[in-house]
């Protein structure tokens, strides 16, 4: 009978592959070594190839769609609900493939290589920035073992380090301070390596039509335009801006039951990289709002005033969002209502 879907159960060296046909049925199961993967699809007839969204999978969907084949991924959590009995490689791939043949799954577009590498870029930034955040934390708990005490900001860290450093009154001993001079040579290499992604996030954002229309939105720049490219390209993927901003978290989360709606705070579900971003920008928003005649200075204002700063920010980063989708998916820009 004739392979319509295809489960595959990725690894780094051994692959499980399942072919069903259009009824669901089991029609080929075969274990195959990475080296014959894509050797052997090349002689499988085209057919829809669904895999879990993990890593790797990017590359494998590039590499199948040019043997011919439609490739699908699906979040590793909708799939568990299908797995037939125990937990195994054959019944992974199974369960893959049963999953991709419900009517209402929802599934993941595989990344291009060109987002992927502006992917790669935040998540270096990302770490560097948690890296900075924990030396900081640290030289400052050991400084207040030495009775000095640096205010709780980087820039205050920045600022106070090297002359803590150069005091030569202070109770710093001679091992002391030669310890504390390699942690300030390590912060300075962290902050050289953190304004040299910045400095490649602005040259993407540059040469990123998608980026520069984003950008139009009031609340982003150029870590939250490159980061919205490489989470979701144009966004074409979602419906509608509410899809997205809940895919970001930002909507409520629901606990209904008898007909009776209960909405509580956000989920706080899918990307959380991009929903701090966006809550970030809409600091900034509501900042800035007071005495701005637009209609979502003035809609923010008005909820800041009536709700308080911090539900306001989650509210108009929401907002932001849906906005953000719109130009994206729409190849719109903003533009102001009074």
């Amino acid at each position: 009978m004739k392979i319509t879907t295809i489960g595959l159960d990725i690894a780094k060296s051994v692959f499980h592959f399942v072919g069903v046909n259009k009824a669901g049925k089991l029609v080929k199961k075969k274990m195959i070594k990475r080296k014959d993967l894509i050797h052997f699809f090349a002689q499988v007839e085209p057919s829809l190839v669904v895999m879990e969204a993990c890593g790797g999978a990017n590359y494998w969907a590039r590499e199948f769609q040019k043997v011919g084949h439609e490739v699908k991924l699906i979040a590793p959590q909708y799939v568990i609900p299908y797995r037939p009995g125990n937990k195994n490689d054959y019944n992974d791939a199974l369960a893959i493939a049963e999953a991709a043949q419900r009517a209402n799954m929802r599934f993941v577009q595989p990344k291009p290589v060109e987002q992927q590498d502006v992917q790669m870029l935040h998540r270096m930034r990302e770490r560097l920035n948690k890296q900075s955040t924990a030396l900081v934390n640290q030289v400052r708990g050991m400084l207040a073992e030495y009775g000095i005490v640096i205010a709780k900001s980087k820039a205050a860290f920045r600022k106070a380090f090297p002359d803590i450093l150069s005091d030569e009154n202070n109770e710093l001993t001679v091992k002391g301070r030669y310890i504390f001079n390699q942690l300030h040579e390590e912060f300075t290499d962290i902050e050289k390596r953190l304004k040299s992604c910045d400095t490649q996030i602005v040259e993407e954002r540059n040469t990123n039509p998608v980026c520069l229309r984003i950008e139009t939105s009031p609340g982003i720049g150029p870590v939250t335009s490159t980061a919205f490219y490489a989470a979701v390209g144009e966004g074409k993927d979602f419906s509608n801006g509410r899809h997205f901003s809940a895919w970001c978290g930002l909507v409520p989360r629901q606990h209904s039951s008898g007909g009776k709606d209960n909405l509580l705070g956000i989920s706080k579900r899918g990307n959380a990289y991009l929903r701090t971003l966006f809550i970030h920008g809409a600091r900034a928003v509501l900042q800035h709002c007071g005495g701005k005649q637009d209609r979502l200075s003035r809609w923010a204002y008005a909820l800041a005033e009536r709700k308080g700063f911090n539900k306001a920010c989650v509210a108009v980063a929401n907002k932001l969002a849906r906005i953000t989708w719109a130009i994206a998916a729409r190849e719109d820009e903003y533009r102001t209502f009074a």
